[in-house]
């Protein structure tokens, strides 16, 4: 029997006839048959660690890997390096990085920049009036909890990621990404790799003390380097086999050079991971370490240094990552970096809160639901919030649905609700004063603030105002204020008579002011604010040379209606560089206990408008437009316009006028025009030159005086300073009509 009669045909398996013939098969087939695709690539994972500013350098190093043709397959990354790591994840290249970095305001992206705009005028004259700000409870001074909420922050990474913004799961960006945050008040270490992008990366990048914990989940978060800087295990079990890392934090100081706080907080922040990291290097199989030991956390302004620090570490190492390069570069982006892009919301939704109402919230991001917006508008409306300062924490999140998106609010209220602030002013008018102000939230009623100001020094003043802000709805407060000053003054309320029957030039008086306002209030359009009210004023006014005449000129009590119109964009009360600016005021004086025997019923109407433009680099052209009347049979001279000096608080109808002494010129009706050129010489330090000029009579309006050749003229030359204390400014003034000199000296804020 052979060996193939020996075997059946009921018992022959095919399969396993295949199984032996399969090595053969295999032999036969031709090795062009084999796909390039069945070899797999090793998966790259590239880990980046947080620094603060230093984190620039990782932009650097992502040029060199994109030069060496490496595809990145996994990123991993803390605090800065999250940043970075979550904008290159979502598609932007490294170039685009750089670009968007080099082009950022570093001020703001280091302490909360609110623009003025963003702010109502009762926070405009909030933060035009007070140097220092402190929370005050149970008779203690507190300190913020972080200088900045990073909303600058937040609204940029929003913006850029727009694109992505539907993306819930990291995985399925561009290329998956996680990053690593800090549950503060557990300390547990927080993986975040689905959610919304921006909200992540800047959890995982709120550097203690210096933004504020982010929200989400549930959790506090801030920054991710507090435990885990250099997330490489997380990184390999994504996937990844080959692991490039940047690594850019600082190795341990020694005492001469731990000089400033900063670089203190970062050495106790980093005292785990500096121990972790070099087990963190053995698992790194490509380790690059830019040298950035002489920037610090903050050095934002010298990004063009940090970047090319990581070029140059980058490039240390090119061979190695040339040689995981697949020679194919990343292409460019088709990412757009549009504030225009548009979104269409069709909800706002937060939680309950305690102190405002959702009135409130809408008035102040100034838009509604089913609305069309752009990211800038949504940038504004968020800064709006930031600006009432009653949040200690804001962020955001942007849902797609049917509808339209959904934009969810996630407010920390700030439960810190009395505050006292301070500031200091000097003027030739008012004298030295110091201003303490005591101001408390919800006093009463959700949304409102009571706010009281004292001022100690040469002549005692005080402010006193109730508010409830109700947004877009009307708005109710309740205003008073005493103000007063002595001084020598040209001007003797009566057009001269008084001077002239006296022969004398000036005479010393003493001047008293007491008013009291009930007012409603509406924005409308978004940005006008229309007031309405009504007043009740006590004037006093007294002078010693008049001795031996008539030494009190005035004592009489004045009810009054009144009405007023604003609108400010200027971006600096003090030295605009853009923006215009009007107000329009009229009020009828009704009721006056008529200390002079000469009270009729009267109206003062008055305007103003001003605009700022910059016209080349640093030059900034202000140009002013100012006046006024009366209309009735007759008006109380003590209510006339009155012009001269600058610095001053201004009241009633009393305004700056350069050329001319304090209150040198009077009269019921006037007209004024002031142009001032500035010129930003450094940061914050301004010269300038300003030409204004005037006529200004009684009645001028009923002839052609008005628009005739000015009768006053005066020119000022002039140096500013910004500082947190206000403006401190010098300004040498004089008049070509009556060939006087003045020089004038206004120190911090008005009032």
């Amino acid at each position: 029997m052979t060996l193939f009669q020996s075997v059946s045909y009921t018992s022959f398996r095919p399969l396993a006839f295949a199984f032996y013939l399969l090595p053969f098969t295999f032999y036969l087939l031709p090795i062009s048959s084999f796909s390039q695709d069945t070899i797999q690539q090793p998966k790259i994972g590239l880990v980046l660690s947080g620094g603060g500013a230093k984190g620039l350098a990782h932009i650097g190093v992502l040029k060199v890997i994109e030069e060496a043709g490496i595809k990145i397959d996994y990123i991993g990354g803390t605090s800065m390096g999250a940043i970075v790591g979550g904008l290159y994840a979502s598609g932007y290249t490294a170039n685009q990085l750089d670009s968007i970095f080099k082009s950022s305001d570093y001020d703001a992206i280091i302490q909360d920049f609110i623009p003025r705009k963003s702010k109502n005028f009762y926070e405009k004259g909030n933060d035009e009036r007070y140097a220092v700000m402190l929370p005050f409870s149970n008779f203690k001074l507190g300190v913020p909890a972080a200088l900045s909420k990073g909303l600058y922050n937040y609204n940029m990474i929003t913006r850029l990621t727009n694109h992505v913004y539907n993306v819930r799961d990291f995985n399925e960006l561009p290329i998956p990404f996680l990053c690593i945050a800090t549950d503060v008040e557990t300390g547990e270490e927080v993986l975040l790799n689905k959610g919304f992008l921006s909200q992540a990366v800047l959890a995982s990048g709120a550097f203690p003390t210096l933004y504020s914990p982010i929200e989400i989940d549930g959790k506090y978060l801030i920054d991710g380097g507090v435990v885990n800087n250099y997330p490489i295990e997380d990184l390999k079990k994504m996937g990844a086999d080959i692991i490039i890392g940047v690594d850019v934090q600082d190795d341990l100081k020694d005492r001469e050079q731990l000089q400033d706080a900063s670089r203190i907080l970062v050495q106790i922040s980093n005292l785990q991971m500096i121990q972790r990291m070099n087990k963190n290097r053995e698992m790194t199989d490509i380790y690059i370490k830019p040298e950035v030991s002489d920037f610090s956390v903050i050095s934002f302004d010298q990004s063009d240094k940090i970047i090319k620090k990581g070029e140059e570490a980058g490039f240390s190492v090119y061979e190695k990552l040339k040689a995981l390069g697949t020679n194919s570069k990343r292409l460019p982006s088709v990412v757009t970096v549009r504030e225009s892009d548009s979104l269409y919301i069709s909800s706002i939704n937060t939680e309950k809160l305690e102190n405002y109402t959702r009135s409130y919230l809408i008035g102040k991001l100034r838009f509604k639901p089913n609305t069309k917006i752009t990211y800038a508008d949504l940038k504004q409306g968020i800064e709006n919030l930031n600006a009432t300062q009653n949040f200690n924490s804001i962020s955001y999140t942007i849902d797609q649905s049917e509808e339209g998106n959904k934009l969810n609010l996630n407010l920390n209220e700030n439960k810190q609700k009395t505050f006292l602030k301070f500031g200091i002013h000097y003027d030739q008018l008012y004298k030295s004063g110091v201003l303490i102000n005591y101001t408390h939230k919800k006093l009463l009623l959700k949304n409102d603030v009571f706010s009281a100001d004292v001022v100690l020094g040469d002549n005692i003043r005080y402010y006193l105002d109730y508010y409830i802000d109700n947004g877009f709805y009307l708005s109710y407060g309740f205003k008073s204020r005493f103000n007063q000053f002595n001084r020598n003054i040209k001007s003797d309320f009566s057009s001269g008579l008084l001077l002239d029957e006296l022969g004398i030039n000036s005479f010393n008086v003493d001047f008293s002011d007491f008013t009291h306002q009930f007012y409603v209030q509406t924005v409308f359009v978004q940005k006008f604010l229309a007031i309405g009210g009504v007043e009740y004023k006590s004037l006093r006014i007294e002078s010693e040379t008049l001795q031996n005449t008539t030494p009190l000129l005035e004592k009489s009590n004045y009810f009054s209606v009144f009405g007023n119109m604003k609108y400010d964009s200027f971006d600096n009360k003090f030295f605009p560089k853009s923006g215009w600016y009007f107000s329009g005021d009229i009020q009828s004086f009704l009721y006056s206990s008529d200390y002079t025997n000469q009270f009729n019923r009267f109206s003062i109407v008055k305007a103003d408008v001003a605009i700022a433009r910059t016209f080349y680099e640093d030059f900034t052209l202000r140009i002013q437009t100012e006046g006024g009347f009366a209309v009735g049979e007759s008006s109380v001279p003590f209510f006339n316009f009155v012009l001269g000096g600058y610095g001053f608080y201004m009241i009633n109808n009393f305004r700056h006028f350069y050329g001319y002494d304090f209150l040198s010129l009077e009269g019921n009706s006037y007209v004024k025009s002031a142009f001032t050129l500035n010129y930003n010489i450094y940061k914050k330090n301004h010269v300038n030159f300003t030409a204004n000029y005037a006529n200004l009579g009684t009645n001028i309006f009923e002839t052609d005086i008005w628009h005739k050749q000015p009768r006053y003229s005066g020119y000022a030359f002039g140096y500013g300073l910004e500082t947190i204390f206000g403006p401190i400014e010098l300004k040498h003034s004089w008049s070509p009509e009556t060939k006087n000199h003045y020089t004038w000296v206004s120190l911090g804020f008005w009032f």
